[in-house]
């Protein structure tokens, strides 16, 4: 698709479509890790999306090129992606679909304040300033509400927060570090390929890798590999060269709220006004943040 200068009914409900995607797959990591070791379950998604995505390259005629620049920042990305599913589906496995949509999605917050020092020209204005405090005060209730009907852990929590950062980082050394001119593909290439190899060299270290495996687990860690972290991705970066980015961010309020909705409409997590409110803080405070600066194009 041609470049665009604002968004269309297509990349609208493109977006919303992803937000949906990925506000299930917090249900899905949850309910994969009953059948598999959390980590083990992120080594297998990360090598099963690595095949697809290499499939992918070879069908499309996508060049494959490691260049030597590029490869201590395509390690580190690997690396931080590797921490980043570690603390996640440890954290699904502790905490609720709630909570953890709430404090993973987050990231942009994270990213925000990192930028206002570390990139030129991503100073914040009031209106981001704003946004920040709101969504820090939607992370701070979160993590304050330890009424979860027995189903709320302050480490599932924590580590759903140090995935956001990590998410974060990951975003921040793509756009710094050499690997920023690669193609998309070769970047979510690092990122699988390493963390393929570290997840499944670390699973044994945080249990038994399989628990009690069935086709159903099997079918989630499926839809992870080939919907979520190879095709979503993938697609998510399509979506960001076609339409202007602020447009494409703005959308991602919208996996939070489906993530609690999701947890509590499929799993029957309780979700008090505490959650809601904490909900509300992060989407707006999202919102705030992705808005675009006075006087810059949308």
């Amino acid at each position: 698709m041609p470049r665009k200068d604002s968004m269309d009914a297509f990349g609208a409900a493109s977006l919303i479509g992803i937000a949906v995607i990925l506000a299930v797959n917090q249900v899905v990591i949850k309910l994969g890790n009953l059948g598999v070791g959390p980590v083990f379950m992120a080594g297998l998604r990360s090598l099963l999306a690595l095949i697809v995505l290499l499939v992918w390259m070879r069908i499309r005629g996508i060049r494959f090129a490691i260049v030597a620049r590029s490869v201590p920042a395509g390690l580190l990305l690997g690396a931080l992606f590797t921490v980043e599913f570690i603390f996640l589906f440890l954290a699904l496995d502790l905490t609720t679909v709630a909570r953890t949509s709430i404090l993973f999605y987050s990231m942009p917050v994270w990213l925000t304040l990192a930028a206002h020092f570390l990139l030129p020209g991503e100073r914040m204005g009031r209106l981001k300033l704003i946004g920040l405090a709101l969504a820090f005060s939607g992370v701070v209730l979160a993590l304050l509400d330890r009424d979860g009907g027995g189903q709320a852990s302050l480490l599932g929590d924590f580590l759903a927060l140090g995935a956001a950062l990590a998410w974060g980082a990951i975003a921040l050394a793509a756009r710094t570090l050499p690997i920023q001119h690669e193609a998309p593909e070769m970047q979510l290439f690092w990122q699988l390929s390493v963390s393929a190899v570290l997840l499944t060299l670390l699973a044994p270290l945080f249990g038994p890798l399989l628990r009690e495996p069935t086709l159903f687990h099997l079918g989630l860690l499926l839809y992870q590999s080939v919907f979520v972290a190879s095709f979503g991705f993938l697609f998510w970066f399509h979506l960001l060269m076609t339409y202007p980015a602020s447009s494409v961010a703005s959308f991602s309020f919208l996996t939070p709220i489906l993530g609690v909705l999701l947890g509590w409409g499929l799993l029957g997590e309780d979700v008090g006004w505490e959650i809601l409110a904490a909900m509300v803080l992060v989407a707006v405070g999202i919102t705030l943040i992705n808005r675009p600066a006075k006087g810059r194009p949308r």
